[in-house]
């Protein structure tokens, strides 16, 4: 009779436990996308990522600008760390070398203009494949950006494209 009792007592409590459980609303299929996106408004095409442009003949100025949306009610604190890379793990990575940009650089705004230069790119990635005219860089650059109520939201990944 005792051991009825704990199987029946065991059969009940696993039943508690498995029906506590929360389900979570996540499709593996689907993206998952932040609630405060960040936009790269001066892409000039989308290959799939977004993509500016710079010209060698012109300095080879790069310029990159984040946008939240105003109507979300937070805030960009700040750009936490800039990465060059050929994947997302450099920026989601906890190490504190070998970043594009690692200050922080505060922003408090819905927008800020990031710039940096095809010279710039080169002192800090000097193995990198030389700039060519119709061709993009070999590295993307990765923002994580900080908003006001401390989230953080990693961009997509944005290439540049060399023009003459």
């Amino acid at each position: 009779m005792n051991v009825r009792i704990y199987k029946t007592a065991f059969l009940i409590f696993g039943a508690i436990i498995i029906n506590s459980c929360t389900k979570q609303d996540i499709d593996p299929l689907m993206d998952n996308r932040p609630t405060v996106p960040v936009s790269i408004t001066n892409a000039t095409e989308f290959r799939p990522d977004p993509t500016v442009t710079t010209s060698l003949a012109a300095g080879g100025n790069i310029v990159v600008e984040l946008s939240i949306p105003a109507s979300s009610g937070r805030t960009i604190k700040e750009i936490t760390r800039v990465a060059a890379s050929t994947s997302y793990t450099k920026i989601l990575s906890g190490g504190s070398t070998g970043y594009y940009e690692n200050a922080p650089i505060a922003v408090n705004g819905t927008s800020y203009t990031y710039k940096t230069t095809i010279a710039d790119y080169f002192v800090k990635f000097p193995t990198a494949a030389a700039a060519k005219v119709n061709t993009e860089l070999g590295l993307r650059l990765y923002f994580l950006v900080t908003l006001d109520d401390n989230s953080q939201v990693v961009t997509m990944p944005v290439r540049i494209l060399v023009l003459t």
